[in-house]
Order: C-alpha cells, then sequence, then structure tokens
C-alpha cells in the first residue's frame, strides 16, 4: 500500500458539506433558544467553528461554543470543557468531531456530557469511518467511507488548502 495521501474531498466540496451540515442542525433544533457546539479538540472544535460561523448567519436561536478535551489514547483520563457544565445543563447539545473511528473518543465525550441532565444530544461527524467498536452513531455527517482498518482518515480544515486525505 502507498503512503501518497489520496485527496477524497476538496475545499469547495468541504465547504458545501458544512453547509448542508448546519442546514441539517437548524432544522433539528429550530424550535429552541439555544444550543451548545461543543467541539472535540483539536480537528473537531475546528469543524463546530466552522458550523458555528454558518449558523450564526441562518439560525434564530442563540449558539454558544464549548470545547472539549480527552485523552484520546486514554480516554479514561480526566475530561475538560472550555466553558462550565452549568453552561450546558438543561441545554440542547450538538457533539462535533472531525472523524467516527472506533466510536471510543464520542462514547466517551458522551458519558461525561451526561454527567448533567441535558434537553437533547445530536452528534456530528465529518467522516464517518463506519468501524466501530461502541454503540455510538453520527446523527449529522459529511460524508461515510468504508475503509479497511490499515487505511487512515486526515480532515485538514485548514483554509483554502483543506481537504479530506485517505492514506
Amino acid at each position: 500500500m502507498s503512503n501518497v495521501p489520496n485527496k477524497i474531498l476538496s475545499h469547495p466540496q468541504i465547504q458545501f458539506k458544512v453547509k448542508r451540515i448546519a442546514w441539517q442542525i437548524y432544522e433539528t433544533f429550530s424550535n429552541e433558544d439555544e444550543i451548545i457546539l461543543i467541539g472535540i479538540a483539536q480537528e473537531g472544535s475546528k469543524f463546530a467553528n466552522k458550523l458555528l460561523n454558518i449558523l450564526n448567519e441562518i439560525a434564530t436561536f442563540k449558539v454558544t461554543i464549548c470545547h472539549i478535551t480527552i485523552n484520546k489514547r486514554n480516554p479514561l483520563d480526566p475530561i475538560e470543557t472550555s466553558i462550565p457544565e452549568s453552561d450546558y445543563k438543561n441545554k440542547a447539545i450538538v457533539l462535533v468531531d472531525d472523524v467516527l473511528d472506533s466510536g471510543s473518543t464520542l462514547i466517551h465525550c458522551v458519558k461525561h456530557i451526561l454527567q448533567v441532565p441535558v434537553k437533547k444530544l445530536k452528534t456530528a461527524v465529518f467522516v464517518n469511518r463506519n468501524h466501530k467498536l461502541f454503540p455510538v452513531k453520527a446523527d449529522f455527517k459529511g460524508i461515510s467511507l468504508s475503509t479497511s482498518l490499515q487505511e487512515h482518515v486526515v480532515v485538514d480544515f485548514n483554509g483554502e488548502n483543506e481537504a479530506v486525505y485517505l492514506q
């Protein structure tokens, strides 16, 4: 197998998919006064910020951004959020990440968030890899890929050169 990355999505394709997901979120939460976008650091937070920018243009509800930090190699380590739990208690939440692979990161973040009562919790991922080991699903997704376990998906959300690669 070659180590040369294969570009799956280009900048314009990414922009289109982010906009579509933002509209899906808006439609799902249109009766809410506020939603909390919780981006999983690092790339999930970048995706959440992209969604925030579009939702701020189209949504009638308030959108609050939060970033959640988890040790992806050891998800049982303490998890931290950039806003206090009281700020997302009894609120509608969208947990955002770049790639849903095994589901470990997402399920541990969901567990952390659910330590306080929430009104509604949905998940958004840019790439769904279909290799889940945990019972978690993406409610909103940019693209689904059936890949081999040896392949690696890289989402680069950096400016005009943003792209999704399979290597």
